[in-house]
């Protein structure tokens, strides 16, 4: 395979980051300079010299309403988006190895959500969203549903259709009235007030991390 598509496999830089490294003659293969769109298989032995590592940063990030998704901090990206109606948390990072396996389809990652409705919950409601509810021709996966009180659910999702819980809500007409992540897989809003950020460290981070970097 090429060098780049070997390297972000590694985990060791983005596709583009390691075009770079190799711009920079920084990528060796079996003791020799890689260029550009040079062949590498598994028994090859890749070195990278004198390249920095890269100090990789993470965040939770309670987004406001009445914003759009953003970072408030230079530098780092935000994993995923929450619509401007919606509200609670982000993770931010540098870190462009994780982008693909936190946001593909291909993998499956929790993330929990309060939902108010502007009307009464149905009876039928909790059963109908679990098993999936079609919206435009697309059956959302089976999902966790806890009803709080007659205007309130938890749920938690494993996928990330764009406006998916508000548009779930919508075929089984109900209306949201407010929207809040709570929780990213094993990183959770907490305490977090509204424009606040929380470096991801310690075993926080790594739990976070061998989740999305150890998967098939």
């Amino acid at each position: 395979m090429r060098i780049n598509k070997y390297l972000a496999l590694k985990k060791i830089s983005t596709r583009r980051g390691a075009d770079e490294l190799i711009r920079e003659q920084k990528v060796f293969i079996n003791g020799k300079r890689a260029v550009l769109g040079s062949q590498v298989s598994e028994t090859d032995k890749v070195e990278i010299k004198g390249a920095k590592a890269k100090e990789y940063k993470y965040y939770a990030y309670n987004k406001p309403i009445g914003v759009e998704t953003d970072s408030p901090k230079a530098g780092l990206f935000p994993l995923g988006r929450l619509d401007k109606a919606s509200h609670g948390l982000l993770i931010l990072t540098n870190d462009g190895r994780i982008t693909d396996q936190l946001l593909s389809p291909k993998y499956f990652h929790e993330k929990e959500y309060v939902v108010k409705t502007k009307e009464k919950l149905r009876g039928s409601f909790k059963d109908k969203m679990e098993k999936g509810v079609n919206i435009e021709g697309y059956k959302t996966k089976p999902c966790k549903v806890t009803i709080v009180n007659d205007f309130t659910f938890r749920v938690i999702l494993t996928e990330g259709k764009k406006h998916q819980i508000r548009r779930m809500c919508s075929a089984l007409f109900q209306e949201v009235a407010d929207l809040k992540r709570e929780r990213i897989m094993n990183i959770k809003l907490g305490n977090l007030k509204p424009k606040s950020l929380h470096e991801i460290t310690g075993k926080e981070l790594s739990i976070f991390l061998d989740q999305v970097l150890h998967q098939s």
